[in-house]
């Protein structure tokens, strides 16, 4: 039984749930649209047979997410969360249904799931990224480029950006200032 469903003992619900997923990041990494189509089917019957299991919510909107159908997977990601979905998965559904909020122009409800994201997992510079975009797409470019920068700064290797990484860092708090 997968780690991910230590609620459930139904056997047939596991080895179709293992099988969902498994099609679903098959589908994902070769981007087969007919495998993610499958994997996508597979869940919404799991979804409309255990509509108050956090991950088979959680997994449905990926799979929607990964299919293009990303308005379809807000009523996923939404339950997931309402259910109580916690740690990575909690981490993973916040920055797509953040992600997918930007994407459809709902700003409000972006920065809100994405300020979340950042707030409750401060380390995951996914949701830093992503968040600093909706903050670009709200008119609040000076904090998205202050993210944007010091990400760049923290995690890059070049040799000509780390000897200015004093300077940037500098700057990218203080992006209005001038001489």
């Amino acid at each position: 039984m997968n780690k991910r469903l230590i609620h459930s003992s139904d056997k047939n619900f596991c080895e179709r749930f293992d099988k969902a997923i498994a099609l679903r990041e098959e589908g994902r990494a070769k981007q087969d649209e007919t495998v993610l189509n499958e994997a996508r089917t597979l869940l919404l019957e799991l979804a409309a047979a255990y509509p108050d299991h956090a991950q088979v919510n959680y997994q449905t909107g990926i799979a929607h997410d990964n299919t293009g159908l990303g308005k379809e997977a807000i009523p996923f990601y939404l339950k997931a969360i309402e259910l109580g979905l916690t740690g990575p998965d909690l981490e993973r559904c916040l920055l797509g249904l953040g992600s997918t909020y930007r994407v459809l122009g709902f700003y409000k409800e972006a920065l809100e799931t994405l300020r979340r994201g950042v707030t409750e997992f401060p380390e995951h510079r996914g949701l830093q990224i992503f968040y600093s975009m909706a903050l670009y797409n709200s008119g609040n470019y000076k904090e998205a480029m202050e993210i944007v920068l010091m990400n760049l700064m923290e995690t890059t290797n070049d040799e000509k950006l780390q000897y200015f990484k004093r300077g940037i860092t500098y700057y990218a708090q203080h992006l209005d200032e001038t001489w």
